[in-house]
This record gives C-alpha cells, sequence and structure tokens, in this order.
C-alpha cells in the first residue's frame, strides 16, 4: 500500500476524491461500487468470515431444532392419541382429518415415548432458555467492546458442550450471544452497499441448519443408532466442537488485525470508514435509541419475524404429524420442505437486491421495506389461505413452503437495518430486538400448546394462523413506515457528534492503516 489516503466515499455510494496515484484521471467520478469490485475482485477473507460464520449459524440452529423433532420420538404416540380430542366427545368429523387406518391406507405409525408430556408442556419444554434470552444483550456488548470472534465462537462451542450432555433448551444459554454477536461482526467487515450480499449468507444458516436437521433428525429418531432421539444431540453437539476449532483459528475480530488479508481489501473495508464499526467501544446512548423512531420500526419487524418463524418452526412437525398424518419417519423431511424453500429464495433474493443496488436502481432503504413486505405480507398471505386447506396434505405443503420461504427475504431486510442504523451498536441492537424475539419464542409455542392441547382439530390450528396473521400484518406496517437506511446522530459518542469532530475520526482512521510507520497501533481508540 502507498501512503496516499483512502477514497472518501459518499452516503450515495460514490467516491468523493480519489488520491491514489495509479488510477486514471477521472476515475474519481465513478461510482464506488464498480470502482471497488475492479480494485478488490476477491474478498477472500470475508468470505472465509462469512461461511465459517454460515456454519456456525447452521449449527446452531440444528441444535435447536433437534428438539424439536426429537420430541415426537420422546413423546411417542402411544399414549397421546387417545386422549387427543378429550376436550370434546362431539369433535365435527370435517374438523378432523381422517387417519390412514380409517381411510383404509397405512396404519398410522405407533411410537412408543419415554414421556407422557402433554402439549402445554411440550410447548413449554421447546421455549428457548431464559440463559439464552438473557444473554442477547451482553453479548452485543461484549462483541462491541472485546471483539465478535470469542462472543461468537464461545457462543456456538458451550451450546454444542451443553447439546452433548442435556437435550433441553435449558442447556444452552450461550445461544443468546451468537447472532448479537455475528452482526457486530458483519458491521465491522462490510461496507453497506454489499451487506445485503453478505448477510444473506450469513442469515441462510438458520434456514440450512433446520434444512439440514429436520430430515437428519427424523430419520436419527427412528433409527435404534445410540438410542434412537438421544443421537440426534450427539450429532449436532459434535460437530458444533468440531467447527470451534477452525473458527478459532481463521477468524480475526477486525480487518487492520487479520495477517493474511490484502491491502486491496483492506483499504475496499475502510473506505467505508464512518459506515462501518469503530475499533473502540462506544458507550450505549439508551435515552437516545429508546427515543428513535427507525429503532421501533426495527423492533416492530424483528417481533413480527421472530413470533411467526417460530411458530412455524416449533409447532411444524407437531401440525404434520397430528392434523396431516404424516409418520415420523416422513415427518422430518416434509417439516424440512417449507425452510429448503426459504434457504433457496433468501439466495435468490439477495442476489437479486445485490445486483439492483450496485446498479443503482433501488435505494437501499426500498430495498430493505420491499424485503421486509416481501417477508411478512408475504407470509401472512399464505397462512390466511392455510385456513382454507384442510385436509389436503400435499396442499398444505405447499402453502407452508410459501410461508416459511418467502421469510428468506428479510435477509435484506431487518438483519441489515441494525447495521444501517447503527454500525457501532449493531451487536447490540440485535441483541436487544433477538431478547425480545426470544419472548416470541417463548410465547409462540406456548400459545399454540394452550390453544391445541386435547384439541387437535383444524379450527384449533386455524386460529394458531390467525394470530400469526394479525401480528405480521401490524409490525410489517411499523417497520416499513419507520425504518431508514441512514446512520443515526447517536451512533456515534457525544463528543464526536459535529461535523469537525466527525472530519477528525476519519483523518485518525486513514493515518493508522495507510501509514505504515505510524506509531498509533490500529486497534488503538481514536480519541475524539
Amino acid at each position: 500500500m502507498t501512503g496516499s489516503d483512502p477514497p472518501q466515499v459518499g452516503t450515495n455510494g460514490d467516491v468523493v476524491h480519489e488520491t491514489r496515484p495509479s488510477q486514471p484521471n477521472g476515475d474519481s467520478k465513478e461510482p464506488t461500487t464498480l470502482l471497488l469490485a475492479l480494485e478488490d475482485p476477491m474478498p477472500e477473507v470475508r468470505f472465509t468470515l462469512a461461511i465459517l460464520s454460515l456454519l456456525g449459524i447452521v449449527l446452531m440452529y440444528a441444535m435447536r431444532v433437534c428438539l424439536s423433532i426429537a420430541i415426537v420420538g420422546m413423546v411417542g404416540t402411544e399414549h397421546h392419541h387417545h386422549g387427543e380430542h378429550n376436550a370434546s366427545e362431539a369433535v365435527a368429523a370435517e374438523d378432523v382429518c381422517p387417519s390412514p387406518e380409517q381411510t383404509g391406507g397405512k396404519p398410522k405409525e405407533t411410537i412408543v415415548g419415554e414421556f407422557t408430556w402433554d402439549e402445554t408442556t411440550q410447548g413449554i419444554i421447546l421455549v428457548p432458555s431464559s440463559g439464552a434470552t438473557c444473554t442477547n444483550i451482553p453479548g452485543g456488548r461484549l462483541a462491541e467492546y472485546f471483539g465478535g470472534k470469542r462472543v461468537f465462537g464461545l457462543g456456538i462451542v458451550l451450546s454444542a458442550l451443553f447439546t452433548v450432555l442435556t437435550p433441553s433448551a435449558l442447556g444452552r444459554p450461550g445461544a443468546g450471544v451468537v447472532f448479537p454477536a455475528v452482526n457486530s461482526m458483519l458491521a465491522t467487515w462490510i461496507p453497506p452497499f454489499e451487506r445485503s450480499r453478505f448477510s444473506t449468507i450469513v442469515y441462510s444458516g438458520f434456514p440450512l441448519g433446520t434444512v439440514l436437521s429436520l430430515p437428519v433428525g427424523g430419520w436419527l429418531c427412528s433409527s435404534t443408532f445410540l438410542g434412537g432421539w438421544p443421537s440426534v444431540f450427539y450429532l449436532f453437539g459434535g460437530l458444533g466442537i468440531l467447527w470451534g476449532v477452525f473458527w478459532f483459528v481463521l477468524i480475526h475480530d477486525r480487518p487492520e488485525a487479520h495477517p493474511r488479508i490484502s491491502a486491496a481489501e483492506l483499504a475496499h473495508i475502510q473506505a467505508f470508514a464512518g459506515q462501518t464499526k469503530r475499533a473502540e467501544g462506544v458507550p450505549l446512548p439508551w435515552k437516545d435509541i429508546l427515543m428513535s423512531l427507525p429503532f421501533w420500526g426495527l423492533l416492530a419487524g424483528s417481533l413480527g419475524y421472530d413470533y411467526g418463524f417460530y411458530t412455524l418452526l416449533t409447532e411444524l412437525p407437531t401440525y404434520l404429524k397430528n392434523i396431516q398424518h404424516f409418520d415420523m419417519s416422513s415427518n422430518g423431511l416434509i417439516s424440512a420442505l417449507p425452510f429448503l424453500v426459504m434457504w433457496l429464495w433468501g439466495y435468490v433474493w439477495g442476489l437479486l437486491m445485490d445486483r439492483l443496488t450496485k446498479a443503482k436502481v433501488l435505494s437501499i432503504i426500498t430495498i430493505r421495506r420491499l424485503s421486509m413486505s416481501v417477508a411478512l405480507y408475504g407470509a401472512m398471505i399464505s397462512l390466511v389461505i392455510m385456513c382454507f386447506v384442510n385436509c389436503d396434505p400435499v396442499l398444505a405443503v405447499v402453502v407452508l413452503c410459501l410461508s416459511v420461504g418467502l421469510g428468506g427475504s428479510a435477509n435484506c431486510g431487518f438483519l441489515c437495518s441494525h447495521q444501517d442504523i447503527a454500525p457501532n451498536f449493531a451487536g447490540t441492537l440485535l441483541g436487544i430486538t433477538n431478547a425480545v424475539g426470544a419472548f416470541a419464542g417463548v410465547f409462540a409455542p406456548m400459545i399454540t400448546g394452550a390453544i391445541t392441547e386435547g384439541n387437535q382439530t383444524l379450527s384449533a390450528w386455524r386460529y394458531v394462523f390467525l394470530i400469526t396473521v394479525g401480528i405480521y400484518l401490524v409490525t410489517g406496517s411499523l417497520y416499513v413506515f419507520l425504518i431508514s437506511e441512514k446512520p443515526q446522530y447517536w451512533n456515534e459518542p457525544k463528543l464526536c457528534r459535529g461535523k469537525e469532530c466527525d472530519n477528525e475520526v476519519k483523518v485518525s482512521l486513514a493515518s493508522t492503516v495507510t501509514t505504515p510507520t505510524s506509531p498509533t497501533s490500529p486497534l488503538d481508540p481514536v480519541i475524539c
């Protein structure tokens, strides 16, 4: 690298000035996305971060989802189905789908379980642990001050250890720090015009983890390998521990501290100083955050998305088993199909949004609003249709695939908004929204269990779907109207909110990167 300043980038993505001697005259007017793409064609370090983050989230969700599928084998069907309509002796025939033995088909598989839990008890067991809920905000703060590498890595490895030791969700308190920590790392490493692409790669881990764990978990639960359902926890917990070895060896907290990053990739990232996370931690302005309308829009969008996602994530195997009468061996595979669609659609949508961003066809705020409209309103319409599916198992699976699959658009929506409105607090903001979303994860299975206990009927599940429809409508509208794509004033420290101080910060950041003989370490705090 030379001693020249990195390119200064405006909020619209254009280079304000370019002083590198290697650039011909007039290149400073080119769009940043084109200029930097030519300078940095292979973002190898960032893709390593994205792929390992993706695999970590895959395993985290596999460890969570394996309980949803294993509980079918843990509880069994022998005692459960004899009393599934005991709330009323007379259940309308049209309100219950006929079982295979009633239609002369293959008799329903009888599973002998080890536990006699009713639907309410199962709902409580399936909720996220209070430890995971309470560690979201501290996880974000720790990542912002001490780096996301250790927080994210330890969160997954410790969860993997506890998964091997106990199948209960209570054994994974480290799960709460995972998303805030990785979001803080994305705010550090990824410029704003690349967030749709990299967020799609990383956050596609939760549908992919579901896709892999449901069929594999269903097959293991129906086998005799290591006792059946316990083998699910041994498999995914062991893989989580193995993943940790690669993470701690290959990943670093900041670009300037990475020993293998190229000069071009480092310059590319640092060209967006001010739109990515600072090296030093910033005190949290609670009052300013709580007075911020974009924050409340972000919180609403996250709450609605999480409630619908957790409702289908934890209860889909139960619905397919009790209402549509899928047997145990096929339940995991069928339950995984909607999340496979979500994973594939997320990549298609993310690629499209990335192209439209680079071509400047759509602004960032339009992409955020459009993505969340597709994710929430599309899922809402699909669940309304779900209320009229009745006893058509094929149509039920198709509509569920549509409802869950459209949620993949959210990778370019609210999951990027934390980094947009406050890159310095991206971890903490996602910790806040994730904590609120975790309460949705607590109440969604409990509400579903309370509605369907002793009442496994079509009408009961319609109530479950319609509650989710209402939540989608309200929260989606709040997000669309309140969200912003611009860094908020409270993103900067109070002493650095003036234009003059911001300029000093940019100069100081540039000097620590572009001057090899600078006595100041790139990791030292910038004094305003």
